[in-house]
């Protein structure tokens, strides 16, 4: 059920408007704000990168290598879920990608800056997108699942937001992760990302705990390039005016192509249950009980 951003009446309808006191959310750019001094400008993301990663996230190895483990993760362990909502879709291709592997299954997606939600609307025809601050998650019991991928790093309440995704998860419903790993590759990409931390697989484990959920898989990936992941991390630990933030995910041709392979390679090797220990990003699974 949804629950009123000004008197916090719960309420069940197709539409915002609170029965108890009459507030509706207004819009912006088409889409309803719940977090309308948000919506153009914050802290947490630099919204100059949506026209970029819409460009690229199609035929990009990481991207498409994430999306496929993603998929995976929901048939394998939520495979009667009906309803899926994301937040920080961003520019919708996680959604998309969700949508085509599962056309029964009711989407919705919410990002903070409502430009992201326009770039959403062109690939999605059958979700429902509201502009949203993950810290302020207006429903109860509302969906089988929830997805953040690459998300809580940008929040410094990451604790409070899980706490959040706990009360809007149904009962027996779950939640699907993705974070960048490891505090020794902090670098200037991490800084211009505007990532507040990098995590450890123990400590993302007890903040999801915390906030209520039985974690029921936790593992690496993009283990077999972190080698060149690290490589890239260390000449980038000086400050530059010239850095290009989106020079990691620019890789091409036969390269991109190989790194694909080996990130085939290793989804292969987490799908026979092996839980990889090291890796550029965490994957963690867990389920509302």
């Amino acid at each position: 059920m949804k629950v009123c951003i000004d008197c916090s009446s719960k309420f069940v309808g197709p539409d915002w408007e609170c029965p108890s006191c009459g507030n509706k959310p207004g819009l912006v750019r088409g889409y309803p704000a719940l977090a309308p001094e948000l919506a153009e400008v914050n802290d947490g993301f630099d919204a100059n990168f949506f026209a970029e990663l819409a460009n690229l996230e199609a035929g990009n190895f990481w991207f498409r290598s994430r999306n496929r483990l993603i998929i995976w993760a929901l048939q394998r362990y939520f495979p009667e879920a009906q309803s899926f909502f994301e937040i920080g879709c961003g520019t919708g291709f996680v959604l998309s990608g969700i949508g085509h592997a599962f056309p029964r299954l009711s989407l919705f997606g919410s990002e903070i800056y409502s430009i992201g939600l326009t770039y959403s609307a062109e690939r999605l025809e059958n979700a429902t997108l509201f502009q949203m601050d993950a810290r302020k998650i207006p429903f109860e019991n509302e969906f089988d699942i929830i997805g953040a991928f690459d998300v809580l790093e940008h929040i410094e309440e990451d604790e409070f937001v899980l706490s959040q995704i706990y009360k809007a998860t149904c009962r027996d419903g779950g939640i699907i992760l993705t974070v960048p790993q490891h505090e020794w590759l902090w670098s200037q990409t991490d800084k211009c990302a505007c990532h507040v931390r990098r995590y450890e697989s123990q400590d993302l484990r007890v903040k999801v705990e915390k906030a209520g959920f039985k974690v029921i898989k936790t593992t690496s990936f993009v283990s077999l390039l972190l080698p060149v992941m690290l490589i890239s991390r260390l000449t980038k630990q000086r400050v530059s005016e010239q850095f290009d933030p989106m020079a990691e995910l620019k890789v091409h041709g036969s390269l991109n192509f190989a790194f694909e392979r080996m990130l085939g390679i290793e989804r292969g090797l987490i799908q026979s249950g092996i839980n990889l220990p090291l890796g550029g990003s965490l994957l963690l699974i867990g389920r509302k009980v």
